[in-house]
């Protein structure tokens, strides 16, 4: 494989990697695993999805004090 030295560096560095073919297997795990979890939300949004908690809605609904 032909690829950037120094990202290679960083990327074995970033996850702790002994060596470079180790750093690459573990970089490719994550990505294969990043696209489970996109298939899953994917999958998640297909059917609903899910209630966003953080919105408006939510934010007024959690207020204890009233407002002016």
């Amino acid at each position: 494989m032909d690829m950037d030295a120094a990202k290679l560096a960083k990327a074995q560095d970033l996850l702790g990697a002994r060596t470079e073919t180790e750093a690459v297997d573990m970089a490719l795990d994550y990505v294969l695993f990043q696209g489970e979890v996109m298939r899953a939300l994917d999958r998640l949004s297909s059917l609903g999805g899910l209630d966003d908690v953080f919105g408006p809605t939510a934010a007024r609904a959690g207020r204890r004090v009233a407002e002016p």
